[in-house]
């Protein structure tokens, strides 16, 4: 076809292929599939995020391996896929939220920052000389319509969710999700749902130092490390 060899197609962002498709977009999205389990819970009356850290050896100090990023205090992340372009796209939410509370003088919507990161996902899909960001985010929040969750992919597209997951476990966790998930749980009970889920789609056994989880409930809007002492209870 005038001269463009088939292998162009995978090598440039801004072409097509034939069929409509983005090449480099879609191995972004294979590259999230490689990463580690993270899930979405959102409650009537609350949000929480679980995440899976993979630790590869047991010479990684637990503590350096972060899943679970602040934006504001009613405002959390997850990701999987990339990490070190998850942190990227974290400092820019956080820069959007800290504008937004600055210059309204009241914390930033989720959905807000959500779009904005979204916009920028969106963005390095359009130009030559970049590459998509190789990581999907879960970003929760609590604000004036209560909790909210949202899921950011590598294409820029936005959806919102009850309850959702990312990783290499996506497809099993989100059928355990439909079966269980109830958004008139409690949120403890709604956690225990989550990391069962991950029990049953790992491989490896899971511990304290491989699952973390963060959650904010209403009407106090803000995020709290659920402590070891309460993880083993699910875990057990």
């Amino acid at each position: 076809m005038y001269g463009v060899t088939p292998q162009a197609y995978d090598r440039a962002i801004t072409v097509f292929s034939p069929d409509g498709r983005l090449f480099q977009v879609e191995y972004a999205k294979e590259a999230v599939k490689r990463g580690a389990t993270a899930i979405g819970l959102c409650t009537d009356s609350a949000v929480a995020l679980v995440a899976y850290k993979a630790a590869h050896s047991k010479l990684i100090v637990p503590e350096s391996m972060q899943k679970i990023f602040d934006i504001d205090d009613h405002m959390c992340v997850t990701a999987s896929g990339l990490i070190a372009d998850a942190r990227k796209l974290v400092d820019i939410a956080r820069t959007q939220a800290q504008r937004h509370r600055m210059t309204f003088s009241e914390p930033a919507p989720t959905e807000s920052i959500a779009r904005h990161v979204c916009d920028l996902m969106q963005l390095y899909t359009q130009y030559g000389g970049i590459r998509p960001f190789g990581v999907s985010l879960l970003v929760a929040g609590v604000g004036k319509n209560g909790p909210e969750l949202y899921e950011a992919e590598p294409s820029g597209a936005m959806t919102g969710y009850f309850a959702d997951s990312i990783g290499n476990a996506k497809k099993e966790v989100d059928d355990l999700l439909e079966k269980n998930f109830d958004r008139k749980m409690d949120i403890k009970d709604a956690v225990g749902v989550a990391v069962d889920a991950l029990k049953q789609t790992s491989e490896t056994k899971l511990t304290t130092d491989s699952v973390e989880v963060r959650y904010a409930t209403i009407p106090v809007p803000k995020f709290v490390f659920m402590g070891e002492k309460e993880i083993v209870k699910y875990l057990k």
